[in-house]
């Protein structure tokens, strides 16, 4: 038996209507849309490392950056191993954005936890979700999320991934007004614009039906930025006086973003840094850290594997997804790896949904993602080889074709129509998944009682929207801060 067939009979291709090929062209999607992480995070959690409270790590700021892309690089490895070989699920998963700025800003600097002591919280959260998970907890919670929230979710996503694509493709932009806006210098900007003939191109290929579209639009575009480099052509430069705000960006790619040292590669004194992060800890406010981090995650989490499987099909009759504890425990140990290693959080990432469009439907297209992520550590990140801007198109490009989920919510019921508007709108807003489901589980209860449908209403969906308030308390009302 050759490796393609037993490929084929262990990730069930002919169950799944899928083959060796697409799955690999899906993987390759996946990767290169969430690959910007490997630069990203590094940025945001080494300053915090080396600025921030706890033990003196004795390296410089490159070298710390170039040490947690190494950690990033091996903690995204293992956790979409883990869902590739065990959950048998088509998501990439990454040290998670947001969680990683919580980690950095408002635990270590902001509240002055030492960075250690952070990322003992971390792997607390990650095992007391294996626990739960184990026992059926998470996924006993997500079958009680309101079947419009779960049929919202989808399109929810869609619309945040839309905005964070146009803003990185510098087609929008920051004003102090309107909050955004179309960029005034659009014309004038030669990333915002080849994003848009990038983004065009993409669609072109998509209505025609040709297999890897995505992944030619943007290596296509990224080609088309390289050539408009080669002619002296740069990004507009915002003047420091002009009133709004683009994103960073290069028209070539950036291959010397990271250039690894022997130092980079010695991560040890990030492994295992969090054993000394339980000494003279207040139990109280760890307690509350890992709660914030145990929340966001958690639905974060949810919220992606219910929306992109939306998308997949994999969701039964009732909006459930069969076997989810699978994909959450890959989470969890990614998690738990990932804080162990000395990066925050490892989540399962909403741009697996570039490679389930592309028709990756198995565990193959998450073991493409691990291998590159592991290839990567040989050499420059290859995320390097792609700018982030081009990277993005994907992103609205998979926005405009998630929003096709919306038809499944009954919008004529106001009861249903209420939790799933909101779900929709809040998660773009305040960019954050786990919030929009926080709006529509909140709501929905509220809406069902209000309209005399009683027996819509579970006593779990009253405890889930009692949880989601005492955590906005937690978070946004000083309890954490005054418990430091």
């Amino acid at each position: 038996m050759g490796l393609q067939q037993q490929l084929a009979e262990y990730f069930n291709f002919d169950e799944l209507g899928t083959d060796l090929r697409t799955e690999v062209v899906a993987g390759i999607t996946t990767f290169l849309t969430m690959s910007y992480i490997v630069i990203v995070n590094p940025s945001i959690l080494a300053v915090a490392i080396v600025n921030g409270p706890g033990p003196d790590i004795g390296r410089s700021l490159p070298e710390v950056q170039q040490m947690i892309a190494v950690v990033t690089l091996i903690s995204a490895a293992v956790a979409t191993l883990v869902m590739a070989l065990y959950a048998k699920r088509p998501f990439g998963q990454a040290p998670g954005l947001g969680l990683n700025a919580f980690f950095a800003f408002t635990v270590v600097l902001g509240l002055g936890v030492p960075w250690n002591t952070a990322l003992a919280a971390v792997v607390v959260e990650g095992i007391v979700f294996m626990l739960l998970t184990a026992a059926g907890a998470r996924e006993y919670v997500i079958k009680l999320f309101p079947e419009p929230v779960k049929f919202a979710v989808g399109g929810g996503i869609g619309l945040f991934l839309a905005i964070i694509g146009l803003e990185a493709m510098r087609v929008v932009a920051s004003d102090p007004a309107t909050y955004l806006q179309f960029s005034p210098v659009f014309a004038q900007d030669p990333v915002a614009v080849l994003s848009v003939v990038g983004l065009f191109l993409t669609f072109m290929l998509y209505a025609r039906g040709v297999p890897g579209s995505i992944v030619f639009g943007i290596l296509g575009t990224s080609v088309l930025g390289w050539i408009v480099s080669t002619l002296g052509y740069s990004a507009y430069s915002v003047p420091d006086d002009a009133g709004f705000v683009l994103a960073d960006a290069s028209l070539s790619p950036a291959l010397d973003t990271l250039t690894y040292s022997a130092a980079g590669y010695d991560i040890s004194p990030l492994v295992g840094a969090f054993l000394s992060g339980f000494s003279n800890v207040d139990a109280f406010a760890f307690a509350l850290i890992v709660f914030t981090f145990f929340f966001v995650d958690f639905f974060d989490t949810a919220g992606t594997l219910v929306g992109v499987s939306q998308v997949a099909g994999f969701l039964d009759e009732d909006g459930n997804l069969p076997d989810i504890d699978k994909p959450l425990m890959a989470d969890a140990v990614g998690t738990t790896v990932g804080g162990i290693l000395g990066t925050s959080t490892v989540t399962t990432y909403i741009e697996s949904a570039a490679g389930v469009e592309e028709g990756g439907r198995s565990g193959m297209t998450a073991l493409v993602v691990a291998v590159l992520f592991v290839f990567s550590l040989a050499a420059v990140p290859l995320a390097a080889a792609v700018p982030i801007w081009a990277s993005h198109i994907a992103l609205v490009a998979i926005a405009v074709l998630m929003l096709r989920n919306l038809v499944d919510i009954d919008w004529a019921d106001y009861t249903n129509a209420v939790p799933a508007g909101l779900t929709i709108l809040v998660m773009p807003f305040t960019y954050s998944i786990a919030y929009g489901i926080a709006a529509g589980i909140v709501s929905y209860p509220l809406v069902k009682v209000a309209a005399g449908e009683y027996d819509d209403v579970r006593p779990g969906h009253w405890v889930l929207a009692t949880a989601f308030v005492a955590y906005f308390f937690v978070r946004t009302g000083g309890v954490l801060g005054g418990a430091l």
